[in-house]
């Protein structure tokens, strides 16, 4: 049976009983012959352009999150944790694969059409659930592709590769996000509830004759109208990127997005029957287009973003409520956090910016999503197992990057060679068991370029691009020269000491590149 971190052992009981050390390829785990544990589930519940300033347990103003902070109360809250990039699919690919994004082509921003970017044959966190006897299930936003070519999918059939390819036993996914076509759910390698009177065409080049744009027809955006880009197909009232045509039933309603996952993430939970599972769980909350469901209307001054929070948190709460209801909520490893910072406008006209009062999405940091700055990256990030997890607030440094790593601590396992290649195991970090965290982490911004944390220390290389990401308004932080920055003396990232401190700028420069060289 495989070794797991164990609650804590008083030294008198400690006294009458043999410990024994186990020894794994990422480190010694604590366990013992008369406290074994039963297997625990494990869920990663990822939210969508959530900031790491809004949740209220992370300081939000304007919006309550209690089951979110309840989460938090019950297990370890970051302070400096990091998705792996600024942008969704790379942050993504990064989670799932313990391996940077910038180490493979092809993990940018991907299409809704975009073949599958995680490649069958390569070794995911679903793979290694699976190999230790879970049940594994992908549920909700997915965005790293489908089917074995770009464009090319069979909507109207099967796909030739999918999640089951990846270690997923089972998933119920949106394609891409809901921004993008196609609007339908992919269930099991076919479109859910698929409507054979309105075959399915999906199109990122040209739009497919008569059919209505959100450009050419915004008479017909009766929901939402696009700020900018957003004006191509129209489904339920609200312009996509991308071309669609049919769908008729299979088509999602947008306020019901959330209540959909929720249903089948229950579902699973509830058909798991005593075999432990591993839950991929993407909520599409906060991403554009923010049109939650009636309930939250009117529930948060700063409008349809700030309803979109509430439903997110909704969500947390009736995914721990089940749990709960089903008796797993004492055996079961939540990690909550979000896929990259966040972003007002990015596309839609929903007041997010108009709204926001005193609300601070980024928290203390600079920047947002697609940026190079703190806030591109730094995301909540919650960790909670009853009785396993200490529960206080942890500034440890961590990363996406080492989910791999650390789930295999927690099952007792080497990781297969070169799987997982820069992931690291964090558990004890994970949990509570240490303050002290990563040497360093990576992040990648929209345009590829990377920066570095070490300590107080921040180094961005020099890269190309404009100041602020396309309409959005969030700065970059591109420059043509190399920054440093001293994070304990300006955590907003307001001046560039490099040229004061030549040396320190040296020795982040040369760590960056052994990174990219290989080193994890």
């Amino acid at each position: 049976m495989p070794a797991f971190i164990l609650p804590e052992i008083s030294e008198k009981h400690l006294t009458h009983m043999k410990t024994h050390f186990i020894g794994c390829g990422c480190g010694l785990l604590l366990a013992t012959a008369a406290a074994a544990q039963e297997r625990p589930n494990v869920i990663f519940l990822v939210a969508d352009d959530l900031g790491y300033g809004d949740l209220s347990c992370y300081g939000a103003q304007g919006v309550s999150t209690p089951h979110t902070d309840s989460l938090a109360r019950e297990g370890v809250r970051f302070t400096d944790a990091h998705a792996v990039a600024s942008t969704s699919t790379p942050s993504r690919y990064s989670l799932l694969t313990g391996q940077y994004a910038f180490r493979r082509d092809g993990t940018d921003i991907a299409a809704g059409n975009a073949g599958m970017i995680i490649r069958p044959g390569q070794y995911t966190l679903a793979d290694l659930f699976r190999s230790q006897g879970y049940r594994t299930y992908a549920v909700g936003k997915w965005h790293l592709g489908l089917g074995s070519r770009t464009g090319q999918q069979d909507w109207n059939g099967t796909l030739d590769q999918d999640l089951r390819d990846l270690g997923f036993d089972r998933y119920y996914i949106m394609a891409a996000t809901a921004d993008r076509t196609p609007c339908v759910y992919i269930e099991d390698g076919h479109v859910a509830n698929y409507d054979p009177s309105a075959p399915i065409y999906v199109s990122y080049r040209k739009n497919f004759d008569g059919e209505p744009t959100g450009a050419s027809n915004p008479e017909l955006l009766t929901k939402l109208k696009p700020s900018h880009g957003h004006d191509q197909s129209i489904v339920n009232g609200i312009s996509r990127i991308g071309y669609m045509k049919g769908g008729g039933r299979a088509l999602w309603r947008d306020e019901d997005i959330a209540d959909s996952i929720i249903a089948h993430a229950v579902g699973y939970m509830e058909q798991a029957k005593g075999q432990p599972f591993f839950m991929y769980l993407c909520t599409n909350d906060v991403h554009v287009p923010r049109y939650p469901h009636e309930r939250f209307r009117g529930k948060s001054p700063m409008g349809l973003r700030g309803e979109a929070i509430l439903q997110f948190d909704y969500t947390v709460g009736q995914i721990t409520a089940a749990l709960r209801r089903l008796g797993l909520a004492e055996n079961t490893l939540i990690v909550l956090t979000s896929d990259n910072g966040p972003v007002l406008d990015d596309g839609y006209r929903d007041q997010a910016v108009e709204l926001c009062g005193e609300h601070r999405p980024s928290g203390p940091f600079r920047g947002g999503k697609y940026s190079t700055y703190e806030a591109g990256t730094t995301v909540p990030f919650i960790v909670s197992w009853p009785g396993h997890t200490r529960r206080h607030t942890s500034s440890a440094l961590v990363s996406h990057i080492d989910a791999m790593a650390s789930m295999a601590a927690l099952l007792g396992m080497e990781l297969p060679e070169g799987a997982g290649p820069d992931s690291r195991n964090s558990l004890r970090s994970w949990l509570g068991r240490e303050r002290k965290g990563r040497d360093h982490v990576v992040e990648m911004s929209v345009n590829r370029s990377l920066s570095v944390r070490q300590g107080r220390w921040k180094y961005t290389e020099p890269s190309d691009g404009a100041p602020t990401a396309w309409q959005t308004g969030i700065e970059t932080g591109y420059r043509k020269v190399p920054q440093l920055f001293d994070l304990k003396k300006s955590v907003y990232e307001q001046t560039n000491v490099f040229e004061q401190n030549p040396e320190r700028g040296r020795q982040m420069q040369q760590l960056l590149e052994e990174i990219r060289q290989g080193r994890p």
